[in-house]
């Protein structure tokens, strides 16, 4: 192993001087730059010594006191650094190169999940361009680490690219949501202001918060506030009506295996009627997430499910259009609705 942990380093893209923290694995290191840690590839540090050696120096250094025991000042005890959560969050690494004109670029994206929470979580990542996948991941990611998962080329940014996330917590929590999915979507104007302002900052990456916490549970308060809650009836407050929100979800599949472990003993009506009502919890909830799109996975089948489905959107207002072509994963067993608010 070319590096250990307390060795000293410089960052050739920066020329900043750093110290790695953490081995991570036989091609990569976490560095510390200014109190600023991040992962980096062995090819873009060296060792400090070159350039100290190589550097000119205006002035000859002055020699320095000698210092004795007694004079020596003693060093005062630090408490111990404790690390503070910040959220999950998506990071760009970019790796530079210098062009036939000898100015520096950017030649590849390095995509990393950084926790900087205290649970751990499994993750399935799906990386698409212009809407078909490109790259699919499912994996762990522990407290307080950060996870490599591929590159992407500079180039490619032309292709829209979206990152998509699902999590949910490795050790359940009583209160805690079943799952959280969380998206970024990119274009390339964007990515060119990121750079420059990466730059300018001189920041090692380029993040999007994922989310802060993760969320809870919906759950139900009662309130002794009429008779309809001594009936039996759950209340809300409506200042606080967000929070008992399901987590909002990107495509939902009702698929009735997905639904049910008892189905197969349900009558056609009865399936259909489950299809439908779970359709309509969803919808609702994206309505109050104000979601942009929705993606209903039903079939092809007869039929039955998708038509019920297309017939309810005609009749929402909320529905700007919705879509049943063929998907590179779903071919033409899903809809798409795109909502307007």
């Amino acid at each position: 192993m070319k590096y250990q942990v307390g060795d000293k380093i410089i960052v050739l893209h920066s020329n900043e001087e750093g110290e790695v923290t953490e081995i991570i694995n036989d091609k990569m290191v976490m560095i510390d730059v200014r109190g600023v840690k991040f992962p980096a590839y062995m090819d873009q540090i060296d060792f400090p010594y070159f350039k100290r050696f190589t550097e000119k120096k205006l002035f000859p250094e002055k020699k320095k006191p000698k210092t004795f025991i007694d004079s020596v000042p003693k060093e005062k005890i630090r408490p111990t650094e404790a690390k503070v959560s910040d959220g999950v969050w998506l990071a760009l690494l970019p790796k530079f190169s210098m062009d036939e004109f000898n100015d520096e670029i950017v030649e590849l994206f390095k995509i990393h999940l950084v926790n900087k929470t205290d649970k751990a979580y499994r993750f399935t990542y799906r990386q698409d361009f212009m809407g078909e996948p490109d790259f699919e991941l499912k994996n762990e990611v522990r407290a307080f680490h950060d996870f490599y998962i591929h590159d992407i080329a500079f180039a490619d940014f032309n292709d829209n690219p979206s990152f998509d996330f699902e999590f949910s917590l490795i050790t359940p929590e009583k209160g805690k949501a079943d799952h959280y999915e969380a998206s970024v979507k990119m274009r390339a104007k964007q990515l060119f202001r990121q750079i420059e302002e990466m730059k300018q900052n001189n920041d090692p990456t380029i993040s999007f918060k994922l989310f802060d916490v993760f969320p809870d549970k919906l759950f139900e308060d009662k309130f002794e506030l009429s008779g309809l809650a001594a009936k039996g009836y759950k209340l809300y407050e409506a200042k606080k009506a967000r929070q008992h929100l399901d987590p909002p979800r990107s495509v939902i599949d009702l698929h009735m295996e997905k639904l049910s472990d008892d189905w197969k003993g349900m009558s056609n009506a009865e399936i259909l009627d489950m299809q439908l009502k779970e359709f309509e919890k969803w919808f609702e909830n994206s309505l109050a997430h104000t979601q942009a799109s929705l993606i209903v996975i039903h079939g092809i089948g007869s039929g039955r499910l998708r038509d019920e489905i297309h017939d309810r959107l005609k009749l929402r207002k909320e529905v700007k259009t919705f879509i049943n072509q063929y998907h590179p994963r779903y071919g033409y067993g899903a809809t798409e609705i795109f909502f307007q608010y």
